[in-house]
């Protein structure tokens, strides 16, 4: 095992690299633990490199982030540099997977971020001037332009900001579409196997908790929250946190359908994409929003209802109950917007995923030889999970697929 992990990027150049010797395209085999939005990624990278995988799944399918969220590829708040590269070249991978798969459910439908008052708009008018927009082709509605772009907004807006990157897919439905779309065109190459809990690595191995060594020529581990449940983690656990949300999903909109995703104005202190804003015109943020570091964000589902949110905390150990109040705080922005009342809320929940403590995409380090781990992205998982895979693929030294 190398002495400490080696992190993608610190090799002066590729070519003096250590020798890793992974087959040539068509003749490698590969194993991914992690049935996630990233684990998933990895394993159809790798099928498109020409590998065999054995894809492993802690639980009988998977229960974490990539299932907890809004299903949103959202471009318009990347940071500018590579994460908003990934993010771009993440949306052409997700609408060319959703034309092959209609079961992820991609709809390259956009986003409006909302303006419910003077302050408000004079912020969204200064960004919209500002190159940083135009890199995302973002542009400055006026409130009878936002109603048409999207009919459901009938309350509050003073303007709004549309992207046209932006775009959904469907977190509850993707991964199982996906895995039947590998298995369907890989029927001897992908194999998926249900409640193997990798807990150690080996040389070019992983080794799971009945005992089971999955020997391969590359293993790459994408354990989302739990990454520091391995035993030789610990020399990357420090560049990771994790961070708590709350959402909840309404019953069908009465009304029009939804025909953007939809943000309001604290969304722009959230998203790195707005530093370039002048911020400071929102004022205070309201105490309830303050507290749990709240912003809405809202996505309208194939059935009719609405998934809303969402919350952030920071500091374990994070509290085990769903709290009222940022939840009624979002209900009534929503209702605000529509100008209506809103649906009944029918499900509620928690989620926690792992995020970089500093600005990366995500992190990326080999772990023992030939094992590398993968995680750390944050909200913005869903986002650019194709072209973190990608990426993954590429500081390892495979060439992939066209």
């Amino acid at each position: 095992m190398p002495s400490g992990p080696r992190f993608a990027g610190q090799a002066v150049d590729r070519n003096d690299r250590p020798h890793v010797n992974i087959p040539a395209a068509g003749a490698g085999h590969a194993v991914v633990a992690g049935g996630g939005v990233i684990g998933t990624w990895h394993a159809l990278e790798l099928l498109r490199a020409g590998f065999v995988v054995d894809h492993l799944e802690a639980e009988a399918e998977p229960a974490g982030a990539s299932v907890r969220n809004f299903g949103l590829v959202w471009v318009s708040g990347r940071r500018s540099g590579p994460e908003l590269d990934a993010a771009l070249r993440s949306r052409r991978r997700w609408e060319e997977i959703g034309d092959e798969v209609p079961g992820v459910g991609f709809r390259p439908q956009g986003s409006l971020t909302v303006a419910v008052g003077d302050h408000e708009r004079s912020v969204m008018e200064a960004f919209a001037r500002h190159p940083a927009a135009a890199a995302r082709a973002i542009s400055l509605l006026e409130p009878d332009e936002a109603r048409r772009c999207n009919p459901a907004v009938r309350g509050e807006v003073s303007a709004a900001l549309w992207c046209p990157h932006d775009a959904t897919v469907e977190p509850r439905r993707l991964l199982p579409a996906l895995r039947d779309h590998l298995a369907e065109r890989h029927p001897r190459r992908y194999r998926f196997h249900r409640r193997r809990s990798v807990v150690g690595t080996e040389r070019a191995a992983l080794v799971d908790a009945a005992g089971t060594r999955w020997g391969a020529d590359l293993a790459v581990v994408a354990p989302g929250a739990v990454y520091d449940r391995l035993r030789n983690t610990s020399g990357v656990a420090g560049a990771l946190r994790r961070v708590r949300l709350q959402m909840l999903e309404t019953g069908p909109l009465d009304g029009p359908a939804l025909t953007t995703a939809l943000a309001d104005a604290d969304t722009l202190r959230y998203y790195p994409a707005y530093e370039t804003a002048p911020l400071e015109r929102l004022g205070p943020q309201d105490p309830v929003a303050a507290e749990h570091h709240l912003q809405l964000l809202l996505v309208q589902r194939p059935d009719g209802g609405l998934t809303i949110g969402d919350t952030h905390a920071y500091d374990e150990p994070f509290d085990f109950a769903v709290t009222e109040d940022p939840m009624t705080e979002l209900l009534g922005r929503t209702q605000r917007i529509f100008g209506i009342a809103r649906p009944p809320v029918r499900r509620r929940w928690e989620g926690v995923y792992a995020q970089c403590s500093d600005q990366a995409v995500c992190l990326r380090a080999e772990i023992d030889e030939r094992v590398w781990l993968v995680t750390g992205p944050g909200g913005r998982g869903m986002t650019c999970a194709p072209a973190i895979a990608a990426d993954t693929l590429r500081a390892v030294g495979i060439e992939a697929a066209a």
